[in-house]
């Protein structure tokens, strides 16, 4: 793999290796940096072994951007459609899901992919293959992290889509002290308490998008499940995201802008949003 840092050279190609069966020369992310924006072109496919799927696996023609500089807003940008961002392996983090109950897409209840693991074909990596042949990720790209050196205090694992790294679960215990050691971090989201007022009924275990809330203070990151600070790849310090063991896993807010190319793209399906 090819070292990352912030101050990255105009252009970074990152070669993890390739799956069985699959073209190396296919594989992997190339990042060019012009004029204040990182270009990311990638076929989508994974480097790493994946589950077997009804669906096949297709190369993608990924040609996102995002700007270098993002700002930190203070109100946040759901994800509505798109996808959140794009792994150092040239997958993309597409957390959202179609599915809802009894297949009423007004009934105000998403099934949660990763809470429902089985139900929804994901692999031991938290992604699977969409109808139009893209793999993905909706949580934790383990395959991904097995090729980054676990000796790293923290691992930077991709970009999203308004220019913000993304990071694995483990921080540094002080946001802005490198020396302060590292933990998992967990985000503030939720169960909300009680039972569902419409729709499937019963109690709020997970299942549902919506039987989650957040609830400030109560992790280590906010609504976005980002927090400022800094990293390795950035020692001045930046905001970040995290990608969490639990819920909501890959961020569904964005603390900046999203760029428009990372629109409507890896998707099974289309859904109607802000952005």
């Amino acid at each position: 793999m090819v070292a990352l840092s912030a101050a990255a050279a105009t252009l970074v190609v990152i070669q993890l290796g390739s799956a069985a069966g699959q073209d190396p020369v296919n594989a992997g992310l190339t990042i060019e940096v012009r004029e204040k924006v990182r270009h990311f072109t990638a076929s989508g496919l994974p480097n790493h072994f994946i589950g077997r799927f009804t669906e096949a696996l297709r190369p993608q023609n990924y040609e996102f951007q995002a700007t270098t500089e993002p700002r930190a807003s203070r109100r946040a940008t759901p994800l509505s459609r798109g996808v959140f961002g794009i792994a150092l392996n040239g997958v993309v983090f597409d957390p959202s899901n179609d599915e809802t109950w009894n297949d009423q897409r007004r009934s105000g209840w998403t099934y949660e992919s990763v809470t429902n693991k089985p139900g929804y074909g994901l692999d031991i990596n938290n992604g699977h293959i969409g109808d139009n042949g893209a793999y993905h990720y909706h949580g934790s790209p383990i395959g991904l992290l097995k090729e980054i050196p676990a000796s790293k205090d923290m691992r930077l694992i991709g970009y999203a889509a308004d220019g913000f790294p993304i990071y694995d679960q483990f921080g540094y215990v002080e946001p802005n002290d490198p020396q302060s050691g590292t933990k998992k971090l967990s985000s503030s989201y939720r169960l909300k308490p009680g039972n569902r007022p419409t729709g499937p009924g019963g109690p709020h275990d997970g299942t549902f998008f919506e039987d989650w809330h957040f609830v400030k203070d109560t992790g280590d990151l906010d609504e976005c499940n980002g927090r400022t600070g800094v990293t390795p790849e950035y020692p001045k310090g930046t905001y970040y995201y995290v990608v969490t063991e639990k819920f909501p896993c890959v961020p569904r807010m964005f603390r900046g802008t999203p760029d428009r190319t990372f629109q409507g793209r890896g998707r099974e399906q289309q859904r109607g949003g802000d952005w």
